[in-house]
């Protein structure tokens, strides 16, 4: 009984098996090629990357953050090159979770299943605090100012725009929490209007 159930956890999913179940399931193909690319630039384009490059030339790495990048851009080519690889061989929705299950069985498929939603909620977590920065500066120099408990999380430090000096205390971050409710709202709607709104974002 034990040596089944052992089996069970570590069984996997024929690539055959994978492709019979995608053509009866409910997810369908709605994305193009652009979109696709589109949504790969919107991932790599986070809401700190053109201020902390800057800030780490300045600061800390100087004309060595060139020798950064390239190392990044190689290691981001050699897992793009994995993944077309994995997608091209496993045609079906699952990303990660899917290239587990058929390689390593079900145990693994799990843990990657529970590591990318962790993934997906610290980066949605992450930029939505981002973003919520660059809104309450842009609103300070239109004049309009959110409330300092509004600003931030509860018992984090709120800084000046202007001095970076210690303000006050948080209590709930507003526009970040604004914000990760307006973008579940648009998935929620559905894959192509998030890719529409996806490729106007990415433009701008």
């Amino acid at each position: 009984m034990a040596s089944r159930s052992l089996r069970d956890i570590f069984a996997r999913k024929s690539v055959e098996q994978m492709h019979d179940e995608h053509e009866h399931g409910e997810l369908k193909k709605s994305l193009g090629a652009i979109n696709l690319v589109l949504l790969g630039i919107g991932c790599i384009i986070g809401t700190g990357i053109f201020v902390l490059t800057g800030r780490a030339a300045a600061q800390f790495a100087g004309p060595a953050i060139v020798v950064s990048f390239i190392i990044t851009g190689t290691l981001c080519a050699l897992v793009a090159l994995s993944y077309a690889e994995l997608a091209s061989a496993i045609p079906v929705s699952g990303s990660a979770y899917s290239y587990s299950y058929a390689s390593l069985g079900e145990i693994a498929a799990w843990i990657m299943g529970v590591l990318l939603v962790l993934e997906y909620g610290l980066a949605a977590s992450t930029v939505a605090v981002g973003w919520s920065g660059y809104v309450a500066s842009f609103l300070h120099d239109l004049g309009l100012d959110i409330p300092i408990p509004l600003r931030g999380a509860w018992g984090t430090p709120v800084t000046d725009f202007v001095s970076g000096e210690v303000v006050g205390m948080g209590v709930v971050n507003l526009p970040a929490v604004i914000a990760i409710i307006a973008v579940t709202g648009l998935l929620v709607l559905g894959v192509s209007e998030s890719a529409f709104v996806n490729n106007i974002v990415v433009a701008i």
